[in-house]
């Protein structure tokens, strides 16, 4: 959990980069430390020591780790639980090669892990490239990144980061090994994260006014059964419904879904909708007395209200039909909505006029990092006249979309799936020759 400063700092783009971040220990009950200790914004300086003495010969490597760890990084004022918070859970990983080549092929291989727990586990779409220079990971060669979008205030999500380290930490900490021919080599290392904002980015993409939609792969519970009686039904009745939820219940927990039977007494069916619906199960399979008579169940979708009819002799086939019928229709319209929400602009004026409706906007770009930093000037508090005209134009738009989106633009990444330039094209805001295609957006 701890790191000292001198190890913090033994990188001095690693340290510069987190710098502001970095919460500090300096007291120890009513004593000073000698020396401020930091609470661990990130592993590599603590784990990177060990690696100098794991390593030795072209035997040892590659070397993978992974690991779970809670991380701090003071960095703002006003946290946004399970997407900006002061304190989170992650998963790590820090790996060590031989060659480059080697690392570059890992980096690209984890952040294809990543972008399939969005799209195939999350139903969320994500956006896979690099990053600029100004916003790769610090002490990095370089770093890829997935990038999501909240369509409901417009703003973008980093969503997981995989970073080549290059040989600058091997050689802060003399990370050598011993290649075939004897010879002295340093190592190549890659470092990758994901961290319980995907909770956040989940709950912010799918959810609605009921409360929670939750994708059935991941839903905890993807099933609730609720018997539908009346207090002037006979005993028997509800007791013929109950034993025929429980065994609906059994033959879909044999097939490995996640199910519940609601056969409270003291609630009525209607509050039970409401309860399973804000807590975003996929599925609620109604049982009424005309339902047993006719041996079926009415299954209601939580992420878009349809109904259909499941037999009692096909309830299995049935069910998991319609989970993943949800699992693919939720993805399917977070990404057309993502996709609607996706402008392009070859100009400043159309660059801020999409920006300003709460879009993702894709430019040419000269990849210059002053460019980028007059960008973020001049679409934040204070930036020019133009863009105050056009923030108040844009605060005026009858659909009201983008009233209350506040804050800079920043460059998100470089798509790794865009159209080669044409020859000659300017960068949007600087006029110097683009040299790729840039997503922009207002994030967190």
């Amino acid at each position: 959990m701890f790191v000292s400063k001198s190890s913090l700092e033994a990188e001095a783009d690693h340290i510069e980069g987190f710098a502001p971040e970095v919460a500090w220990v300096t007291k120890s009950g009513q004593s000073d430390l000698a020396e401020p200790i930091a609470i661990r914004p990130t592993s590599e300086t603590i784990m990177y020591p060990a690696y100098a003495k794991w390593i030795r010969s072209h035997r040892d490597l590659p070397l993978k780790l992974n690991q779970w760890t809670n991380i701090v990084r003071w960095e703002f004022k006003h946290p946004t639980p399970f997407l900006r918070t002061r304190e989170f859970l992650w998963q790590e990983g820090h790996s060590a090669f031989a060659t480059k080549p080697e690392a570059d092929e890992e980096v690209l291989q984890i952040l294809d892990l990543y972008a399939r727990v969005y799209e195939e586990l999350l139903a969320v779409p994500v956006i896979k490239g690099r990053k600029s220079e100004k916003e790769k990971f610090a002490g990095g060669l370089y770093t890829t990144t997935v990038e999501a979008f909240i369509p409901t205030n417009g703003r973008a999500i980093q969503g997981a980061t995989s970073h080549c380290l290059g040989q600058n930490f091997a050689r802060m900490f003399s990370i050598d090994f011993e290649d075939e021919a004897g010879e002295k080599k340093m190592v190549w290392q890659n470092s990758w994260g994901l961290t319980t904002r995907t909770i956040g980015v989940c709950v912010m993409v799918h959810g609605d006014d009921k409360g929670l939609v939750l994708p059935p792969r991941v839903a905890p519970l993807q099933v609730v059964i609720v018997p539908i009686y009346r207090s002037k039904d006979g005993a028997e009745l509800v007791q013929q419904l109950v034993d025929a939820a429980q065994a609906l219940s059994a033959q879909l927990k044999a097939a490995g879904v996640r199910v519940e039977v609601d056969d409270r007494t003291d609630r009525n069916p209607g509050w039970k909708y409401a309860h399973w619906e804000q807590k975003g199960v996929p599925l609620r399979l109604e049982l009424g007395g005309r339902d047993l008579a006719s041996r079926c169940v009415v299954a209601v979708r939580r992420n878009d209200g349809a109904k259909s009819s499941a037999g009692f002799d096909s309830i299995v086939p049935d069910v998991a039909g319609l989970l993943e019928g949800v699992q693919a229709d939720m993805l399917a319209r977070a990404r057309a909505e993502r996709d609607a929400r996706l402008q392009t602009a070859d100009t400043w004026p159309k660059f801020m006029a999409a920006l300003n409706r709460g879009n993702l906007v894709l430019t040419p770009w000269c990849q210059n990092t002053p460019c980028e930093e007059v960008v973020k000037t001049r679409t934040g508090p204070g930036g020019d006249a133009a863009n105050a005209e056009l923030d108040a134009d844009a605060d005026a738009d009858e659909t009201g979309e983008v009233r209350g989106l506040t804050g800079s633009a920043k460059t998100l990444c470089i798509p790794f799936a865009q159209e080669p330039l044409t020859a000659g094209t300017p960068c949007f805001a600087c006029e110097n020759p683009a040299t790729v295609q840039c997503l922009w957006g207002r994030s967190y």
